[in-house]
């Protein structure tokens, strides 16, 4: 919700926002993953203006662990006490007018890349965090908590709380969770990783869209390499879901059509080895 988030922040922008929301959804798009956090609820605002009508055909899916930090040198901060979880919960569920959110992921921030948070005040456990959601969960808050930016030691901590979702960085050219990965498809956790096509911005991660064997195999396809960089991911495991931000129609079409991409296990291969390589 990035780029999304940066062009409403005019009127224009927001009323193509909107509309790019609802052009989402009627071409089949039901899950959405944002945060209060985002554009310092701006985000929110988009959806709820999107959706307020529809919010029984789609899926909210928000972040807690943060909260917005208007003027700082990074645009968020640490919120990780059980407290500030609840209340995220409910800004969120103020900001989408909704008296439930589908999914809510604890977002640590205890590694890199991205903010890490040395301050005692701010660590806290991962088990308290997940007892506060699970509280909200049997209060009919929420329906589901994921987790975000953790590790296999975390996730195995959590997995006896009911975990619905991973949201960690994941991508052709960055397949450090491999394991983790391993362990939700063994539990049936659906993973939808953040940055799938690299970059990222503040992460400085390389480009899968700029590996010369993505770039080739868009040319013989006809495709573009964003989107058999996606179809890569979509390929690798009935788990796996696209976050695929974008602020034009155009580019959400070219992202949804990926879906559409089939390769071959050849292609497949030559893709990770390719990757391997770089």
């Amino acid at each position: 919700m990035g780029s999304l988030t940066r062009k409403a922040e005019t009127q224009e922008g927001f009323d193509s926002g909107v509309e790019l929301l609802r052009h989402a959804l009627g071409r089949g798009v039901t899950f959405y993953d944002t945060a209060q956090f985002y554009g310092n609820g701006r985000a929110n605002e988009l959806l709820r203006a999107a959706f307020a009508d529809r919010r029984e055909d789609v899926c909210l899916a928000s972040k807690v662990g943060a909260r917005p930090l208007v003027g700082g040198p990074v645009p968020m901060t640490a919120a990780q006490r059980p407290a500030e979880l609840r209340q995220a919960v409910e800004e969120n569920l103020e900001a989408f007018g909704t008296d439930y959110l589908d999914l809510v992921y604890m977002r640590r921030m205890d590694m890199l890349p991205g903010l890490v948070i040395d301050d005692p005040e701010q660590t806290v456990a991962l088990e308290e965090q997940l007892e506060a959601l699970a509280a909200m969960r049997e209060e009919g808050l929420i329906k589901a908590i994921g987790l975000s930016h953790v590790d296999s030691a975390q996730l195995a901590t959590a997995l006896p709380y009911g975990i619905a979702a991973i949201s960690n960085i994941y991508n052709l050219l960055d397949r450090k969770w491999e394991d983790m990965f391993a362990v939700a498809e063994e539990h049936g956790i659906a993973w939808s990783p953040y940055f799938p096509l690299g970059g990222g911005g503040f992460a400085g991660l390389p480009k899968v869209t700029e590996l010369p064997g993505v770039v080739e195999l868009a040319g013989e396809l006809g495709a573009t390499p964003n989107q058999v960089g996606l179809a890569w991911l979509l390929a690798h495991s009935p788990q796996s879901l696209a976050i695929a931000g974008t602020s034009s129609i155009g580019h959400l079409d070219e992202n949804i059509d990926a879906g559409a991409l089939e390769l071959s296990a050849g292609q497949i291969a030559a893709l990770e080895e390719a990757a391997a390589a770089a």
